[in-house]
């Protein structure tokens, strides 16, 4: 058998289980927006959910994995509009994050995050 068969296999998995993180990262991330803005309707203040080094790592963490996925992504199955798709989100997430916090910077990070997922779901389903 010979080596670049196991080796592709390997990275068949490996972007494929990429793409889930991914996807998962970006759940976990809407679900902070969500909860943030219903513990800010309930609560006057949130908190740590607020302080702005959790919103910068998170982005520092999208735009790694995004960019490892959705790269080898397109050198796998040579389709661009997955990583077109995600690398527009991550831009928008990054957009936001220099809009005060309130109503419209959750709008636009949400929008964002939905487009990552997207990108990657895309990305994963181009593979196989």
């Amino acid at each position: 058998m010979p080596v670049s068969l196991p080796l592709a296999r390997v990275w068949g998995n490996l972007d494929g289980r990429l793409d889930r993180i991914a996807i998962g990262v970006s759940g976990l991330c809407l679900v902070h927006c969500v909860t943030t803005t219903i513990l800010l309707t309930i609560i006057s203040s949130a908190g740590g959910l607020l302080n702005p080094a959790i919103h910068e790592v998170g982005l520092t963490l999208a735009i790694g994995l995004g960019a490892f996925a959705l790269v080898r992504g397109v050198m796998s199955h040579g389709y661009m509009a997955p990583a077109i798709v995600g690398a527009f989100g991550l831009g928008i997430m990054a957009g936001a994050l220099s809009l005060p916090h309130g109503d419209f910077e959750i709008f636009w990070t949400l929008v964002g995050v939905s487009l990552v997922a997207l990108g990657h779901d895309l990305n994963r389903r181009a593979t196989y």
